[in-house]
C-alpha cells in the first residue's frame, strides 16, 4: 500500500485563555482516529495579529 505525507495548514479562532498547542494535540488526536491516518504531528505553532 502507499502512503502519502499530507501537510496542511490550519487556522483556528479560540478563546485567548484556550491554550493552542493543546488544541492543535486534539486535532491530531482525532486525526488518527481516521481509517488509513498512521501518525499526525504538529509541526509548529505561530499566534497571528488581529
Amino acid at each position: 500500500m502507499a502512503r502519502t505525507n499530507l501537510y496542511l495548514k490550519v487556522e483556528i479562532e479560540h478563546d485567548p485563555e484556550e491554550n493552542p498547542q493543546r488544541l492543535a494535540q486534539e486535532l491530531c488526536r482525532q486525526l488518527r482516529k481516521w481509517h488509513g491516518v498512521r501518525e499526525a504531528e504538529v509541526a509548529g505553532v505561530t499566534a497571528m495579529d488581529d
